[in-house]
C-alpha cells in the first residue's frame, strides 16, 4: 500500500471512536472542595489597580480607552499552601520546579 493510498483512501482506514477524550477528566469527590487559585478585589482596591493598569497600557497614548472586565488577586490562602507543598516536596530535590495543578480542603458541612 503506498503512501497516497494511506492518506487518501478513506475506505480502508479505520476510526477508532471508543478512544478517551484527550482531555482530563474531572472526578467529584464529596468530601473535599477545591480552593481557586485567585479571588475577585475587594471594592476599595479596583480603582486604584484599575488606575495603574489603564496607565501602564496606554503609555504614550493618553487618548485611548480602555474597559476592565474584572481584577483578580492571588488567594492568600492558595498562595501559603503552594509555598508550604514545594517546601515539604523540594527538601531533597533542591534544583527541582513543581506546578501546583489544584489545591483541594475538606469540606466543613
Amino acid at each position: 500500500m503506498g503512501l497516497f493510498e494511506r492518506l487518501f483512501n478513506k475506505e480502508k482506514t479505520e476510526i477508532k471512536t471508543n478512544e478517551a477524550p484527550l482531555s482530563p477528566t474531572i472526578e467529584e469527590n464529596d468530601g473535599w472542595q477545591e480552593i481557586t487559585g485567585y479571588i475577585p478585589v475587594e471594592s476599595t482596591e479596583y480603582q486604584f489597580v484599575s488606575l495603574i493598569a489603564t496607565a501602564i497600557a496606554a503609555g504614550d497614548q493618553p487618548e485611548s480607552e480602555f474597559s476592565i472586565k474584572r481584577i483578580l488577586k492571588r488567594n492568600p490562602e492558595a498562595q501559603l499552601v503552594s509555598v508550604i507543598a514545594t517546601s515539604i516536596a523540594s527538601a531533597d530535590h533542591a534544583e527541582s520546579q513543581f506546578v501546583i495543578r489544584s489545591i483541594k480542603e475538606k469540606k466543613t458541612s
